[in-house]
């Protein structure tokens, strides 16, 4: 996200009451927007390419997975416009139809990163915890059916950031408005608000709950227990999942929500201008899940590695 509401591109709050120097967005966006797609384009693109090329019986995870790093290269196709935009000075040249699509993708990526994890958690929960009344539950048919809903529920949340942001004229250039104008802002609080407790706090509690019950399943006495390896990789693949909360997600909904909060409050310049701060140093963090999500490929499945290296070096790694 790149711009904010209520703010002009030179950092600006309410009728020019607040001013500060943002010249280090011209260098720090830029970077880690370019590192993120560096990285993240192979990655995804190797990734979906051996699941969709040289995978021939998907499993559930793998419908899932495959529905992620397509997220992720909607995301990363964004970048190259807002590392343009910030190399530039704050300054949007793309027009405003394209000002839309890439804070659309944005948050599609964001939310729909998000709903897909959460399936696989639970996925994985039900695998270990119920796993043979669950069988039902763990098809092809209802893995393919959910990816569908999460797409279906994640468009429905970011659609009304189409309307929310525009492009602005801003210190005698043209800007584009990450959240929404400054005289919107006020009707955009309370979307930013629901958006949050919808696509990231409900989805947040049920995985933290599908890992305590995996834990307590998982501590009950071995002659109880059967599959570990399986159960070993679900483990593994919950653990994966909360780091990215922690790590991409966490802290930018954290830092973003109490920045909103007090600029609603119209607080004072200072202490809005440390929070402005903390929240976008964190920003450029969620497309690192972009970078990440293709790990949990090879999480879910120890072959897939071994598959993957051997697309990629036959001779050396021949059987």
């Amino acid at each position: 996200m790149e711009a904010d509401a209520g703010r002009g591109a030179n950092g600006s709050w309410g009728a020019g009451r607040c001013h500060v120097a943002e010249d280090y967005k011209r260098v720090y966006l830029p970077v880690t927007y370019s590192l993120v797609l560096a990285l993240g384009l192979p990655l995804n693109g190797a990734v979906l390419w051996l699941a969709w090329c040289r995978t021939r019986r998907w499993s559930c995870s793998t419908i899932y997975l495959a529905n992620l790093m397509v997220a992720d290269l909607l995301y990363l196709a964004t970048l190259p416009f807002l590392i343009v935009n910030y190399s530039l000075g704050d300054r949007w040249p793309f027009g405003a139809a394209l000002c839309r699509l890439v804070r659309f993708l944005f948050y599609t990526n964001l939310y729909g990163s998000v709903l897909l994890l959460t399936c696989i958690s639970v996925h994985r929960f039900l695998g270990v915890c119920y796993p043979v009344r669950s069988l039902a539950l763990r098809t092809r048919r209802l893995a393919r059916r959910g990816a569908g809903a999460a797409w279906a529920l994640v468009v429905a949340q970011a659609l009304p950031t189409l309307a929310f942001s525009e492009t602005g004229a801003r210190a005698g250039r043209t800007v584009c408005y990450d959240l929404s104008r400054p005289d919107n802002f006020g009707r955009f609080f309370a979307y930013g608000a629901l958006l949050t407790f919808s696509g990231f706090v409900l989805p947040f509690l049920v995985i933290l709950v599908c890992s305590w019950l995996m834990v307590r399943s998982l501590l009950r006495p071995a002659e109880a227990r059967a599959g570990a390896g399986a159960r070993a990789k679900s483990v593994r693949t919950l653990l994966a999942v909360c780091g990215l909360f922690a790590l991409c997600f966490g802290p930018f909904h954290v830092t973003r929500s109490v920045y909103l909060v007090f600029r609603l409050r119209d607080t004072s310049c200072a202490l809005l201008t440390g929070l402005s701060a903390a929240y976008k140093l964190w920003r450029p963090l969620v497309g690192l899940s972009s970078c990440l999500n293709p790990v949990l490929f090879f999480l879910c499945g120890g072959s897939n590695r071994v598959r993957l290296l051997r697309e990629l070096w036959p001779r050396r790694l021949a059987p």
